[in-house]
């Protein structure tokens, strides 16, 4: 059984929010060893969406476990009403290399993309929905009450079980590049970088940062196209 365990009922399909980025395409590959995954993009309307996205859409076309994964279904939740005009997410200029973590938190990030995921599994009769919040997560939004609240509620609202789901909450980055290597997921075109070009990252910002950091203490050999550095 992979460390994501298997799916809950046997050949139901289990969504997964997917950025693109390391962490949430191992997990999907990790759950696709088991049976049928629903990956989901939500765009918000950040400035690393369009690379994010085409990286994303690349890297499911080659991965192993392919034949277990649906159709890319890519939602819109525009949230330029939330945040200020001059916001680093908007602006492309994000948190720098050394900033810390809280630098890069968007306040309901996860309420909003939980609640459009959630309102998806309901209409296509999918009962769990899956996120890849790793060990050390700083933010609310991201622990298991919280997670178990968005469950119960979304449960009741929908009128349909839900459960949300990380199951790589105790895993580091690190943790997730081994499995990822050992799953034969190409890593070098995931995309984690807040100011991309193509599929180029940017090297300078805090994203770039942990995952050079992640790829060196995993002790697998860093793949990543970095413009700086």
């Amino acid at each position: 059984m992979s460390i994501a365990h298997s799916n809950t009922v046997h050949g139901a399909t289990v969504a997964v929010l997917c950025s693109g980025g390391i962490d949430s395409i191992v997990l999907l590959a990790d759950l696709a060893s088991t049976g049928p995954v629903q990956p989901l993009y939500v765009a918000s309307g950040f400035t690393w969406e369009s690379s994010e996205l085409a990286g994303l859409q690349r890297v499911l076309t080659v991965l192993p476990q392919a034949r277990s994964i649906h159709p890319l279904a890519v939602l819109t939740m525009p949230v330029d009403d939330l945040y200020p005009p001059d916001h680093w997410a908007f602006a492309g200029t994000p948190p720098a290399y050394d900033t810390p973590d809280g630098d890069v938190y968007l306040p309901g990030r996860n309420v909003a993309l939980i609640g459009k995921a959630g309102t998806y599994c309901a209409l296509h009769a999918i009962s769990r929905v899956c996120l890849a919040p790793l060990a050390g997560n700083p933010f609310p939004d991201a622990t298991p009450d919280f997670f178990a609240a968005m469950s119960r509620a979304l449960s009741m609202g929908l009128d349909a079980p839900l459960t949300v789901d990380a199951p790589y909450r105790e895993l580091f980055k690190a943790d997730v590049i081994r499995r990822g290597h050992a799953l034969g997921v190409p890593l070098e075109l995931t995309v984690s970088c807040m100011k991309p070009h193509e599929f180029t990252h940017c090297g300078a910002c805090s994203k770039c940062r942990e995952r050079r950091e992640a790829f060196a203490d995993a002790g697998v050999p860093d793949p990543t196209s970095y413009a700086h550095g």
